[in-house]
């Protein structure tokens, strides 16, 4: 066990749930869905065999509650082979630490993403100024520092694969943060798009609190360039999904799935772009 690894300063809890938080959906016989407050941690693997892979780690300090859900589903005694990062938002990277240490995994994520997991810089301040909802507004209370990882830290293959999940692939898919990826298992259509997109409109805080179901684009309060995050929305749509499990809300599948998300690209401006905003006042400069 490392004694090198840390959050950033400014990790705390946050007072924000929803309705769903710590519910547990087998979206798959071997992909299980746990709702940590307001953001989606998934668990791949036969529960049979008591070994998994984590994407994503949950909000800070609820690793207990994390670790709590992968034995309940898997059994005491299972255990993590690795953990994914779709990127390093405080709210996808908020327990790993502890994660890493239950189960002494690796943890692997694009290279790109790698300052904000190794100490080395801070991501850009939240942009309260954007319009939809309560969540906008509170982001500016969002850490937004570093982590420290250590050498548990590793890049993902480039060839596409992922380690231990020989079925999936992941995806570059920048725009919400310059090293998000996603995951695509072509067999069953089954796409974790992180945040990418998402399935609850995520400024808003009643949408939050009730992860009612609307396709929508990435958290706009954080999401720094948004050309290229329209690109990545594109890209998943190519792909034809069947099931989505995103960073936040519930899984949509089917005609709803592909509905809301050929909306969504082809009505982008209105339903994704916010009308202003720093990251979006930027890009106009440019």
């Amino acid at each position: 066990m490392t004694h090198d690894m840390h959050y950033g300063d400014d990790y705390k809890k946050l007072p924000i749930t929803s309705t769903t938080s710590g519910e547990g959906i087998e979206v798959r016989p071997d992909v299980y869905m746990f709702t940590d407050q307001i953001v989606n941690v998934v668990f791949i693997g036969n529960p049979r065999s008591k070994e998994f892979v984590i994407v994503d780690t949950g909000m800070p300090k609820r690793a207990e509650e994390i670790i709590e859900a992968a034995y309940e589903h898997f059994g005491e005694g299972a255990r993590a082979q690795a953990i994914i990062l779709t990127h390093g938002h405080f709210d996808h990277v908020g327990s790993v630490i502890e994660l890493i240490e239950e189960w002494d995994a690796p943890v692997y994520a694009h290279p790109e993403e790698f300052p904000y997991l190794t100490g080395s810089a801070s991501y850009l301040g939240p942009d309260p100024s954007v319009e939809g909802g309560l969540v906008a507004k509170m982001s500016i209370i969002f850490p937004t520092d570093p982590i420290m990882l250590d050498d548990h830290l590793q890049p993902l293959p480039e060839d596409g694969s992922v380690p231990y999940l020989s079925d999936f692939r992941w995806l570059h898919v920048p725009g919400h943060s310059i090293g998000q990826i996603a995951l695509y298992r072509p067999q069953d259509g089954l796409l974790l798009s992180a945040d990418a997109f998402v399935t609850t409109r995520q400024e808003d805080l009643y949408q939050v609190i009730t992860q009612n179901v609307e396709i929508s684009g990435p958290p706009r309060y954080l999401t720094t360039d948004w050309e290229a995050a329209k690109e990545s929305v594109v890209k998943l749509q190519q792909l034809d999904p069947q099931y989505v499990i995103s960073g936040h809300g519930r899984p949509v599948e089917g005609a709803e799935l592909k509905e809301g998300l050929d909306r969504l690209v082809a009505d982008w401006d209105e339903l994704a772009l916010p009308d202003h905003g720093k990251f979006v006042d930027e890009e106009d400069q440019e």
